[in-house]
Order: structure tokens, then C-alpha cells, then sequence
């Protein structure tokens, strides 16, 4: 198997048992909102919108590097 695939697996197995040990209810204040959840959940979603940010971004930065390289090579 591909290392990063085993270790995405392994952290991916850890923040499940860090989310699992956590399930009291918490409270988020940001400005005029609040909000109550379990931390369980509020784990899971900051770590799901880190997870998608980080898929975004990573696919931009590759479009860029490759529009980069295809506009130094000229035109064919």
C-alpha cells in the first residue's frame, strides 16, 4: 500500500477516536449567534470543512502550476 494512503488512514482512525472521546455538549458564541452541539459533531464539521478547504485549494494551486508551465512552453 501507498504510505500516505497509511498514514492518512492512521489520522483519519485518530481524529475518530479523538471525536468518539469527546461528546459532551459545548457552546460556540461568534458575535450575535450561538450555538449548542456536541463536540463531537462541531470536531467533525470544522474537520470536514478544513478537509474540503484543503481539496480546494490543493486543486487550485495545481491548475495554476500547470497553466504556469503551459504558458512557458508557448504556444504548439
Amino acid at each position: 500500500m501507498n504510505a500516505k494512503l497509511i498514514f492518512g488512514m492512521i489520522l483519519a482512525g485518530l481524529a475518530v477516536v479523538f471525536v468518539i472521546q469527546n461528546v459532551a455538549v459545548m457552546e460556540l458564541r461568534f458575535l450575535f449567534w450561538t450555538l449548542s452541539m456536541s463536540g463531537a459533531l462541531l470536531m467533525f464539521l470544522i474537520l470536514s470543512v478544513g478537509i474540503f478547504l484543503g481539496w480546494l485549494l490543493h486543486g487550485s494551486f495545481r491548475r495554476r502550476k500547470r497553466n504556469a508551465a503551459a504558458a512557458e512552453k508557448g504556444p504548439a
